[in-house]
Formats: structure tokens, sequence, C-alpha cells
């Protein structure tokens, strides 16, 4: 979009496609444009554009666009606020002879999108909160063949593979605000999908995000959907098996019984000697092994493979195997280092945002690796292919 056109945008004040702010620090009043940007009601398949450091009337206020303000609209991206992650661009540009700051908000493929549980549009040149009506519209808009592969539809699969006891309780009131869900005028099917486990059809059917995160069997659709879990007295895998097992079930209580599987295989020693208070150091962390899985859950690819994720914990090491290799900005080359991430299952991503399972996007490695060396262990170790990523946990000694 070039100055003339963003000039024009700026003069119209009644423009559904723009917003003006003047703060240079409105963190929530620009992620709540962002996220009407990017549900684009009225359909206009074109960017809308939030104005820094412009007031009202669409003059510039001539504050000082600093490198900072600008990396803090970019961080809007993938700070975790706005769900499913919106695609925007930030420049500086001199218009009317003053500098701005703008957003350029790129319509999303697979709408609602949410700020903090709450679904923002636009209708003229306001902003507000969508209705029902307005809701089953933005899920009507998604289109088939551009979004990603964890919210197509399984076609086979009607919405009553999902479980509505699991959805209300395990899942609703971590996504949805509050005052949202004690509305509560939409139908059940109008909940589902608004949360990308339904696809509105015709006719409406699960999606993939459904079965895997509410599904009364995800592995009926998604054979690899669970983490194999095998404990080894030994360094092989032909050494003796102390326990095997197959772990099972929607996310909320897949991820609860694999949480309670590690917490029951960290041994810890006792140091009596060292401090005047004996001090139990564990052989693993646990923050390190919930990263390391989690992630491995997150980022696998769930398309053309019956392979789960493996967690094969020997007596002096752990490891992770997670099916499908680096994505998207990810290489062989540049895994594991700062700022290389990518999201495979972007929803799938927003989904365990939502549940507390994710704190901060990009930061699963370095928190591993972080509380290893607090632990006294070796630095994780990362093998990377083409169809697979394995992290390697070395047993403190």
């Amino acid at each position: 979009m070039d100055d003339i056109e963003l000039e024009r945008l700026l003069d119209d004040i009644e423009s559904d496609r723009a917003e003006r702010t003047e703060s240079v620090n409105d963190g929530d009043k620009w992620r709540k444009a962002v996220c009407a940007f990017a549900n684009d009601l009225p359909d206009h398949r074109r960017a809308g554009v939030l104005f820094v450091g412009v007031g009202n009337d669409g003059r510039p206020t001539g504050v000082e666009i600093t490198d900072t303000l600008l990396l803090n609209l970019s961080h809007m991206r993938n700070d975790g606020n706005i769900l499913p992650f919106p695609s925007l661009d930030v420049e500086k540009r001199k218009l009317k002879g003053k500098d701005v700051a703008v957003v350029f908000v790129h319509p999303s493929h697979s709408p609602p999108v949410r700020f903090k549980g709450l679904v923002e549009i636009r209708s003229g040149p306001r902003r507000g909160i969508a209705n029902p009506d307005d809701e089953r519209r933005l899920n009507e808009k998604r289109r088939f063949r551009d979004i990603p592969f964890d919210i197509r539809p399984l076609v086979s699969a009607g919405v009553d593979v999902l479980d509505e006891l699991v959805f209300r309780r395990e899942y609703l009131p971590h996504a949805v605000a509050l005052e949202v869900v004690e509305q509560n005028q939409r139908t059940l099917e109008q909940q589902l999908s608004a949360a990308r486990f339904v696809h509105p059809g015709p006719p409406a059917c699960a999606t993939l995000l459904g079965a895997l995160t509410v599904g009364k069997t995800p592995t009926d659709w998604a054979p690899c959907a669970y983490v194999q879990f095998l404990r080894v007295d030994g360094a092989a895998l032909g050494d003796p098996v102390i326990d095997a097992r197959e772990i099972r079930g929607p996310l909320p209580e897949l991820l609860r019984n694999l949480e309670d599987v590690i917490k029951n295989n960290i041994r810890s020693s006792v140091d009596y000697t060292t401090q005047a208070l004996e001090v139990r150091v564990p052989d693993y962390p646990i923050v390190a092994l919930q990263q390391i899985v989690r992630n491995a859950i997150l980022h696998r690819s769930y398309e053309n493979t019956h392979d789960p994720v493996r967690l094969y914990w020997f007596a002096n090491r752990v490891e992770a195997q997670s099916p499908g290799g680096p994505f998207g900005r990810v290489t062989k080359e540049n895994f594991s280092g700062p700022g290389a991430y990518d999201y495979r299952n972007p929803n799938l991503a927003a989904v365990l945002k939502e549940l507390g399972y994710v704190q901060r996007f990009g930061s699963g490695i370095a928190l591993a690796r972080r509380a290893m060396a607090e632990n006294g262990n070796p630095p994780p170790e990362f093998l990377v292919e083409d169809g697979h990523v394995a992290v390697i946990l070395r047993r403190r000694t």
C-alpha cells in the first residue's frame, strides 16, 4: 500500500479498514484492533491498517517512532494474546510530513480470531464484540484449501464424536472470556465451531483439532495421536523393560497422565554433606521433561503417518522422538537456535496456550536448556532429520 492510499485511509474517518491511536504504549487497544482486522467481518479480503501516532481526526501527532515501538508492535504476531496467530507487517512511514507507525493486518484464513477469549470485529468505524450471528459468518468464511492441516474437516466424523463434557469442563473455562460463557446464547455446535473443533459444512463435521482436543476417542480419527512410553533397565532397547504403556485420550487427559508418568519416573538423590540441611536433587529437572514432551506433541506431523510420539526412558538418558522434521522457517541448520521457531499446527499451539501448557511461544527449548543447566545435567542434544526430530536428555551424574 503506497503513501497516497494510506493518507486516503487516514482522512476517511468512517472507514472500517483503518484504526487510529495517538498512544504509543496501549498494547490492549492495538491487539483488539489487530484481532478485528484479522477477522475481516465485512469480507474486504484486504489488509486493515492500524495507525499509531495519529489522532482521531487523521492527523499525525509527530510522536517519535522508535525501534522499540516497532518491535513491540511486531511482537503482537506471536505473543499468544491473539489466537490463532495473526499475519501482520509493521512499517515506519512518513505521512502528511510526520513519522507514523503503520501495522498492516491481513485477513485470517481460519477465523474467528480471539483476543483474550473475545472475538473482536469492526462494523463501520466502530469496533466491538461479535454476537452469535457474527461468529457464524466468520466460521463460514474459512477457506478449506488454505487452512492448516490441524483444522481440516474430518468429513466422516460427525459432531457426535466430540465429548461435550470434556469441552465444557476442560476447555471452555480456559479459552473463552467469562462474560461470553455466562451469556451462553450459542448452541453447542456454534461453540464448537467457534473453537475450530467443528467445520460448519454442510454437513457439519469434527476437525482434527476437535478430535485431538475433546474427541471421545481421538485415535479413531488420528491413529498416531498417542504417546508410547517405555522404561528400560539399561542403556539399549534390548535391555529388560521396566514399564511400557500407551498414553491416550483427549489432550487435557493425555497431558495430565503424561505428567504423572514423568513425575513417577524421576528419581532424586539426597545430599547430606554440602549443606546443613539435606538437599534432594532430581536426576532430571521436571521442567525440561515437560517442555520436550509438549513440544513433541505440538510440533509433530499428524499427516500421512501412524507413528506416535515416543518417550523412551533409559538408565542414563531420556529420549523423546517426534514424527515430522523441521517446518517453515526452521531448518536443520538453525534448529533450536534463538528465534528459530514456526508452527506446523498453529491451532493446536493456540489450544495448548489456552489450556496453560504453553506460557510463551518459542521458549520451550530455552526453558529446557536452562533447567538442565541449573540441575547440573549436560545440555539437551538434538537429532534433526527430514522425517523426525529426537531430543536426548542425559541423566545427572
